[in-house]
């Protein structure tokens, strides 16, 4: 079997020689049906699985190194491809790197919690090299079974289930993470608990979508199982957490096919629009709402909707021992004063609805109970922008919209398009475009329906990929570049999810986490935005972030493209050119790109220089990957 030897990989910090082996895996697994009761097993089926000769499945040689690399100006690719970064990197996330952000403490407000915040390094400590997945990395389970169990390698921590798995967040399940469905406040299960919220909410006489509850904003959110289980209701959720002592909840979010995004709420606004939530929920979401005036909770009263709920499950509510009853006080106190109506208190939950009650707000502020903001402008992207100890007026508004619910509400023309010059004809033209892409997209791909779950639309402009995709079992993270006009808020209005984000820096979520990137003219945008904005820049975000044998779409002009083309098989991508209509119905080069699976091993009593293939097969003897080229250097310290 032939092959190619690696000279010695450094470590530029230690000179230590690395001794790896680069696994190419290009073996895929379907993962089958969960059956009968918590107990019951998890079969797999693999196609071609009969034959194990290395001919059948194709030896695999390329030239990348295991290397710690960092950005270069002016950019450097290595004619070897791009190095892979040593295995202790496999959860890298550049914006929420704890190492790098305890240099900036000294800097930092830490009594605001400031150090949870994005904190991206310079240019010149960014890592650049391809994330590996860990060891034992297998290929997600597919929805829906994955809402309850995903595998224990993808996410090898046990704090979580050590902590909380008395309250039923997650235990471990023999070789899987098993989610009963439980949070800190609904250890009996999120079904049970969502209904309570409903009859609380409606005296018994509805559930939350009765409700008007479309949208949720769900804080400190855990494993994410409140989403979860909102989902039967049709209730979009975009739940986020800080990665703070719990700091892999996020990950075990996303790796369940939920929704999810690192963040916190410390000292700059949420990176969403203004009025997008019918409901923002806490649940001991480790949030001090009444501290520093209540600008917090301020936050929360700009991204409610009017006659949006906030929902609070903490001892405060209930609780009258320690200082629970103060903070109480309060809060009762700084809700009263935004004019906020406390609707319901009852099983360890209070809920308050935000009125539509301008006389309030203003006799409020005549006797300093609260402060008005001035005029802002709520089309402007809420990016790395300080929180506002202020209420806006609702005359600020020009008389808020009234939406239908979903799926209604997936057609339904928002007035801010027309803010910034999206009439409704182009709207609807937008609409049918996309319907027509996505189905070509998926006969390109050559997928299954159930092939793919978690979507980002890089650029979604006004939502159109991500409503075409509604009848698929898929979630959309719909993201607006900040350097755009703001039709986040439309996208919100057409009851979908998404946030405001820079593609110069790097984006807060765990590596592989999305099935499929959708870049539809984002090279174009920032062609001309500077060093850390550079093509290749953005293309190791999107290596970052997307699964093994995830797909990635770009559409682009014609010079981009190519050089994508070029570029791809250094990334480790496979890549395909299509052509299909633009929106003014000229020819445009798609590219369908797709990450290979492979994973660093390590290999020891090698000698530097010896090639041999591998096969890894699991314990429940389906096999995990195709045999590859291993490359060995020195010595086994990843």
């Amino acid at each position: 079997m032939g092959g190619y030897s690696w000279g010695s990989a450094f470590d530029s910090k230690s000179g230590q020689m690395i001794m790896v082996a680069l696994l190419l895996m290009v073996g895929s697994f379907y993962t089958g049906t969960l059956f009968g009761n918590n107990n019951a097993s998890i079969y797999v089926s693999q196609l071609s699985s009969s034959s194990n000769s290395s001919s059948s499945h194709g030896i695999y040689t390329f030239t990348n190194k295991v290397a710690l690399a960092y950005r270069q100006t002016p950019i450097l690719i290595p004619e070897s491809g791009m190095n892979v970064c040593p295995l202790k990197f496999n959860e890298y996330i550049p914006c929420h790197d704890v190492a790098y952000v305890k240099t900036l403490y000294p800097s930092l407000d830490l009594s605001r919690r400031e150090e949870l915040e994005r904190h991206c390094p310079p240019l010149e400590k960014r890592l650049f090299c391809l994330v590996p997945p860990p060891e034992d990395y297998k290929l997600p389970i597919k929805w829906p079974t994955s809402r309850d169990y995903v595998w224990r390698s993808n996410v090898n921590h046990t704090r979580l289930a050590e902590v909380k798995g008395g309250q039923n967040w997650v235990h471990e399940k023999d070789k899987l993470w098993w989610f009963p469905g439980g949070g800190t406040h609904f250890k009996h299960g999120a079904a049970d608990y969502i209904e309570r919220l409903g009859n609380m909410i409606t005296d018994d006489t509805g559930d939350l979508r009765s409700a008007g509850v479309v949208q949720v904003l769900d804080v400190g959110c855990g494993v994410a199982s409140f989403s979860a289980y909102l989902l039967p209701l049709d209730i979009q959720t975009m739940s986020f957490a800080p990665k703070d002592g719990h700091e892999n909840q996020i990950q075990f979010a996303l790796e369940r096919g939920i929704g999810a995004m690192t963040a916190a709420i410390a000292t700059k606004q949420l990176p969403y629009p203004s009025s997008s939530f019918e409901m923002v929920h806490c649940s001991r979401c480790r949030v001090d709402w009444h501290e520093n005036g209540g600008i917090l909770i301020k936050e929360v009263n700009r991204l409610l909707r009017d006659n949006g709920y906030f929902v609070y499950s903490a001892p405060p509510a209930y609780r009258k021992d320690k200082d629970y009853p103060l903070i109480w006080d309060k809060l009762v106190n700084l809700t009263s004063a935004m004019c906020w109506k406390l609707i319901a208190q009852k099983v360890q939950t209070a809920i308050w609805v935000k009125q539509e009650n301008e006389a309030c707000l203003l006799h409020n502020a005549e006797m300093k109970q609260i402060n008005i903001c001035d005029t802002v402008d709520d089309m402007k992207p809420s990016w790395k922008t300080p929180l506002r100890d202020c209420i806006p007026r609702r005359s600020a508004h020009t008389n808020p919209q009234k939406l239908p619910p979903r799926p209604e509400r997936l057609s339904a023309y928002s007035k801010s398009l027309s803010k910034i010059g999206i009439t409704e004809e182009e709207f609807s033209s937008d609409a049918i475009f996309w319907q027509n892409q996505a189905g070509h997209y998926w006969k390109m791909m050559n997928i299954s329906d159930t092939d793919i779950r978690n979507v980002m639309d890089m650029n979604a402009f006004i939502g159109g990929f991500a409503v075409a995709l509604n009848s698929l079992p898929v979630w959309v993270m719909n993201i607006v570049p900040m350097s755009m006009k703001n039709s986040l808020s439309a996208i919100y209005d057409r009851g979908l999810i998404g946030a405001f984000h820079d593609w110069c820096e790097p984006f807060s979520t765990y590596p592989r986490t999305y099935d499929l990137l959708h870049a539809n003219h984002l090279f174009t945008h920032y062609k001309d935005h500077g060093e850390g904005c550079l093509l290749e820049d953005i293309m190791l975000e999107m290596d970052r972030i997307i699964r093994p044998q995830g797909f990635i779409i770009i559409r682009d002009e014609e010079s981009i493209t190519s050089r994508v083309q070029h570029l791809a098989p250094k990334f480790l991508w496979e890549v395909e050119s299509h052509v299909l209509e633009n929106k003014e119905k000229k020819t445009e080069t798609v590219l369908i790109c797709r990450k290979k699976f492979w994973a660093l091993q390590c290999c020891h009593g090698k000698h530097l220089g010896e090639v041999q293939t591998f096969k890894l097969i699991s314990e429940h003897g389906w096999a995990l990957s195709r045999p590859s080229l291993a490359i060995y250097t020195s010595e086994c310290n990843l």
